[in-house]
């Protein structure tokens, strides 16, 4: 059992869908890192393995270059310079010391013994240095000094200390020896050398350094002298050698050759490596974006479409020759084509790993990658709000992107210029690249789209904009073969364009989808009610069956397919065809059926459609629009009322049938549909003043009689007014 569900396991995990998967990833990245790493071998390095130059090289352009070394040999001077900050300390334990001195040598003097036995004790407390030649005149003067005296001398001994712990005792005073010096600078006035030399002494033995070094503020200090340093710099002025051929580049040099626009890489295994993980991250991060927010786009036509942009991208940042601006680059037409054949948030997250892929493989510069990423931004939101009926606004698009850049570019610039000093040629060079890279993205993407579109089998709302086209041929064919059908699709269509666009589905799929969902009503055109008013001609339901009569009705959602299969109608469009009445029942010829045959013969599955139910919002407001606008044409009065009585009907009828249960609407949605739907029907069956008959006949007659008035005969105020009356409704009724 334990190896069945081991096997089980391995088959799921290594299923042929995930293995493909997986493999087209690992060629994707293998293949795009090989473009990328392609540019260090199509473009071999200035520098020869050895560290000089291949050849001489001049700089085409002003160029300045911090020089690092000096620049860090400075910064570390001045660190150095730094003294350390210092923060006084607690002083009790100084002033602690002292009393217990002073308490220690009053007990010694106090005890009966003799004078060398109290010297050697008096000893014990002072650590005399063997160089000190005043010991014994201290002990003496500490043993035998008259109380006054000595306390005199312990008051100035403490005002002394007090005045050095306020100036503050370093660790610096100790090392240099000079505590001495400093005490006897510090002493009260009035001391004699004696007394200072038994001062000196006593408070030598207590005094330890009272500031600290504060080592957070030393840090800070050093870091702001550091910073204060202003960069070493290097300049070599247009014409100016940079290096010669042979000469050893130094690491000024180097980034000298770099911003002039030089290849100064050797890439070797571990880059290889760094540009592979770089770019599975980047793919790796999109895919789990998709995955959890944009599911739509997990399939193989957008996959297709967004990894062949990239490429083609990579490709031409890879081709492009040293000393060339990056602002050639063409990533605003990338985030035009994704915007428009995905979304702007697909478009513009893929747009803005691929830069930060791409740039950081290719050592692009920091400025041209931050403009590019803006730029990106601009291009999806400008595309979102474009009408799609007119291509001419993918130009105005390009217009709006050329100055997005122009105004980025010119001022990084400007912000850069505070820094260090550019080239004013070089800043009006990339400006106009990225001014013209802007132009040219819309007319690039005007000529791709249908490309793409054909490759690609995906239908923009450029393309879904061409075949609401009356002159389709399919189209065409229903005008003629089908006037009754067309009339109401194209209804249909008004109601579908006007209900999505207020619950925020796509207005465009929704109104072409419509006008191709009866396509399959071409291959009967005299089955269907709406076409046999036109033509004349009897119902021929009447002679069939009510088996038969579903049969040849519930047909033309399939035939509907063969025929957009045969006409090369687009998959998105096909989803309107076939779901439009999802597995609903044909009610009247079920209801005849239960008549004739009795109802226990009957069942609602054999009268039911066999098509799947709608699954977009745009195909569930057809299935309701179109059984809207048929049951609309049955109303013997369109009065408000009853118009959202019916509506609102049939909207109940589907949920109860379960035939929106696929749907993603929601009640809200519904009830926004069910107003839009009122509105709309209410303009298309407004009413109309009903005239006399014989209202021109009664004018004519009554100008004949002016005519032949007698010159003494008046005509009243009230005829001329209901006279003028009649004239105006009869122009009105004409221009109606």
């Amino acid at each position: 059992m334990k190896r069945i569900k081991f096997t089980n396991l391995l088959t799921d995990t290594f299923s042929s869908s995930k293995v493909l998967n997986f493999t087209i990833f690992l060629l994707f990245t293998i293949l795009l890192t090989g473009i990328l790493a392609a540019r260090y071998f199509l473009f071999q390095s200035i520098i020869s393995d050895d560290g000089t130059s291949k050849r001489d090289v001049v700089a085409y352009k002003t160029i300045k270059v911090v020089d690092t070394f000096k620049t860090n040999q400075y910064k570390k001077e001045m660190a150095q310079k730094i003294e350390p900050v210092l923060t006084p300390a607690e002083d009790s334990y100084i002033i602690n010391n002292f009393l217990s001195l002073e308490k220690n040598i009053l007990n010694i003097r106090a005890k009966k013994l003799a004078f060398q036995t109290k010297k050697d004790e008096m000893s014990l407390l002072f650590d005399f240095d063997s160089t000190n030649y005043y010991k014994n005149y201290i002990l003496n003067y500490l043993i035998n000094a008259e109380n006054e005296r000595l306390d005199n001398t312990f008051k100035k001994s403490r005002k002394t200390l007090d005045t050095l712990l306020k100036q503050g005792i370093t660790e610096k005073d100790f090392e240099q020896n000079n505590l001495n010096s400093l005490i006897l600078r510090n002493a009260v006035y009035e001391t004699t050398k004696g007394e200072m030399r038994v001062i000196s002494a006593l408070l030598e033995q207590v005094i330890v350094p009272n500031m600290v070094v504060d080592e957070v503020a030393t840090e800070i200090a050093r870091k702001n002298a550091v910073n204060s340093i202003t960069p070493a710099t290097v300049t070599f002025i247009k014409g100016e050698k940079i290096v010669e051929k042979g000469e050893l580049v130094t690491k000024v040099k180097r980034d000298a050759l770099q911003k002039a626009g030089y290849n100064v890489l050797q890439l070797n295994y571990k880059g290889i490596l760094g540009i592979f993980c770089l770019v599975c991250f980047g793919v790796i991060s999109l895919l789990y974006y998709l995955r959890y927010f944009e599911q739509k786009f997990m399939n193989k036509d957008y996959m297709s479409i967004v990894a062949l942009l990239s490429v083609v991208t990579a490709i031409a940042a890879t081709l492009l020759p040293d000393g060339f601006s990056f602002y050639f680059l063409p990533f605003p037409a990338l985030a035009i084509l994704l915007s428009i054949f995905t979304n702007p948030r697909v478009s513009f997250l893929t747009s803005a790993i691929l830069i930060i892929i791409i740039s950081i493989s290719l050592q692009m510069p920091l400025q041209p990658a931050a403009v590019f990423v803006i730029v990106s931004l601009i291009a999806s939101i400008a595309t979102a709000k474009i009408r799609y009926s007119r291509r001419f606004d993918l130009l105005k698009i390009g217009v709006e992107i050329s100055l997005a850049m122009l105004f980025f570019i010119l001022d990084l610039y400007l912000i850069e210029n505070c820094i260090t000093e550019i080239d004013h040629a070089v800043i009006f060079t990339n400006a106009f690249v990225g001014f013209v890279n802007g132009l040219l993205s819309g007319v690039i993407v005007l000529g791709l789209i249908p490309l793409l579109e054909s490759w690609f089998k995906i239908v923009t709302p450029y393309g879904l904009a061409e075949f609401a086209d009356h002159n389709q041929p399919l189209l065409k064919r229903m005008q003629f073969e089908a006037p009754g059908t067309f009339s109401h699709v194209l209804m249909v269509s008004n109601l579908c364009e006007a209900a999505a666009e207020a619950i925020g589905a796509d207005p465009v799929l929704a109104r072409v989808g419509a006008m191709y969902h009866d396509i399959g009503k071409l291959k009967r055109p005299l089955f269907f009610v709406e076409n046999q008013t036109y033509f004349g001609i009897e119902n021929p339901h009447t002679k069939l069956n009510p088996r038969l009569s579903k049969m040849v009705i519930t047909a033309h959602p399939k035939d509907g397919m063969d025929l957009a299969k045969e006409y090369g109608i687009p998959p998105v469009i096909q989803n309107f065809i076939i779901q439009h009445h999802g597995d609903s029942l044909a009610s009247y010829f079920y209801n005849q059926a239960k008549q004739q045959e009795g109802e226990e013969k009957v069942t609602e599955e054999q009268f039911r459609y066999t098509c799947p139910r709608p699954n977009t919002k745009e195909t569930a407001i057809l299935m309701i629009a179109d059984a809207v606008e048929s049951a609309s044409r049955t109303l013997k009065e369109h009065s408000p009322e009853e118009l959202d009585a019916m509506i609102n009907r049939i909207i109940q009828d589907r949920l109860n049938d379960g035939q929106l249960s696929d749907s993603p609407l929601t009640l809200k949605d519904l009830k926004t549909i069910a107003q839009t739907f009122s509105k709309s029907l209410r303009a298309a069956h407004h009413q109309r003043i009903k005239y006399h008959e014989n209202i021109v006949q009664e004018l004519e007659e009554k100008a004949m009689k002016k005519k032949f008035v007698a010159p003494d005969k008046i005509i009243s105020d009230d005829e001329l007014k209901v006279e003028k009356k009649i004239q105006k409704r009869l122009q009105k009724n004409n221009n109606e």
